[in-house]
């Protein structure tokens, strides 16, 4: 369960630097559905961390208020849309508004209206400060800073003001905010009698929250904020302290803070990982490929196992044909077999007399007819290894029959000198090894 601690300093404020623990806060701690778990009144940090430690509760996303005067609301009118455009023209857009160098101002960009986007400007070591001080915190991360009356509740077409001791929080219903002594309500109650808008209205409304004891104790800055008569004050009695009220209004998104920690002092990443909202999926993935990876390893092992297995086997074979050949290996014994078998086709049959006659006698002998077909001599060069046989046959197709039974069993068979006579055909049979 993810739980906020909102933390709010009590004046008077210490140097964090110099003596941090000096520095006493209210605080409440709210758990996911926006329910107070814990809260205090003017304590240190140190009790807020055992607190938290007595409750076992960790990394704790810390909300730190900050007094509404120490940051100064402005709208920057910026026409580009791209983040990094904005973050370049928006010293120029708010250098105006600012009474002093915008070198020294830290800005915060908010969301954007119809009268452009909401800025918060802070001066750079003072926002030092106030991290410093909310940095650093066991138990607890630090999440955002806030103008403490930026957190008020909104008043649609007025204003809302939180009576909060001898100060008074205002904010207006475009989100302006600011602090100020409460005495001073009835001086500022003539600006909030002024519409927010070019609407004619009767009575401009404004939302007024205080403890019942405030009530009581500051019924004169009342009847002065009532003075004008164009305010419809409407009263909210508070049963605890104004920061639950606060806590309240930003867990429920009831307002438009500005948060300060952006930037230089921006608490989480520059930029945010476009691969958060895939990780469930990414991590599936990852499980799956990991079992397929392993699955194909395996699947490799084996059918390597098996190759191995058929290769010994080939071998065996292989030395039992070839038992002289000590050099060929498992890798080598097809490329041997393809290259002698390439060998034996190109050679043909071995070329010596007997084999051709053996070859021409067994074509002879399988001729059709076979008593029209006479051998009248037979020649053997040993050097050329060619058969040399003057052959009559009554055709000479049978002739031809002889030959392309010779060529049919790989031999290279020739008729040369061919003669057609009155009975029959004669001719000159070359045949050699191929």
């Amino acid at each position: 369960m993810s739980y906020r601690l909102y933390v709010r300093p009590v004046p008077p404020f210490t140097d964090p630097d110099q003596n941090p623990e000096a520095q006493l806060f209210n605080w409440v701690l709210h758990d996911a559905s926006g329910d107070a778990q814990a809260r205090g009144i003017g304590d240190t940090r140190d009790a807020i961390e055992q607190t938290l430690g007595q409750n076992a509760l960790d990394n704790v996303l810390l909300i730190g208020l900050i007094p509404g005067d120490e940051a100064l609301f402005c709208v920057a009118d910026i026409p580009a849309k791209q983040s990094r455009f904005i973050n370049q023209a928006l010293p120029y857009a708010v250098e105006e508004q600012i009474a002093q160098d915008i070198d020294t101002i830290h800005l915060a960009l908010g969301s954007h209206t119809d009268e452009g986007y909401r800025v918060a400007a802070i001066d750079q070591e003072r926002m030092a400060q106030w991290v410093s001080l909310f940095s650093g915190w066991e138990y607890v991360r630090l999440d955002a800073l806030y103008p403490d009356a930026a957190l008020l509740p909104i008043t649609n077409g007025g204003w809302t003001i939180c009576l909060a001791g001898a100060t008074a929080l205002i904010v207006s219903d475009r989100g302006e905010w600011l602090s100020l002594q409460s005495d001073n309500l009835g001086m500022f109650a003539h600006t909030m009698a002024v519409a927010p808008s070019d609407d004619v209205v009767a009575e401009v409304p404004v939302t007024l929250y205080a403890t019942e004891e405030e009530f009581e104790i500051q019924q004169t800055a009342i009847s002065e904020l009532i003075a004008p008569g164009r305010l419809a004050v409407s009263r909210k009695a508070l049963e605890l302290m104004p920061l639950e009220l606060l806590a309240h209004a930003h867990h429920f998104h009831l307002c438009q803070p500005v948060n300060l920690c952006q930037g230089r002092y921006s608490t989480r990443s520059n930029k945010a990982n476009p691969f958060k909202p895939w990780k469930p999926l990414i991590a599936v993935a990852a499980v799956w490929f990991a079992i397929q990876v392993a699955l194909e390893v395996g699947m490799g092992f084996y059918y390597q196992q098996q190759a191995d297995e058929l290769e010994q086997k080939a071998m065996a074979i292989y030395q039992e044909a070839f038992p002289g050949d000590r050099k060929t290996n498992a890798g080598r014994v097809r490329r041997v077999l393809e290259g002698q078998m390439r060998v034996a086709g190109s050679q043909g049959p071995e070329a010596d007399f007997i084999t051709l006659m053996k070859y021409t006698g067994q074509q002879y002998s399988q001729l059709p007819g076979a008593g029209s077909v006479s051998f009248n001599s037979v020649n053997y060069s040993r050097a050329r290894g060619e058969l040399v046989v003057d052959v009559r046959a009554d055709t000479y197709d049978r002739l031809s029959a002889l030959r392309n039974g010779l060529a049919g069993q790989g031999l290279d068979a020739q008729i040369g000198s061919v003669v057609n006579e009155s009975s029959g055909a004669r001719g000159r049979l070359t045949v050699s090894g191929g």
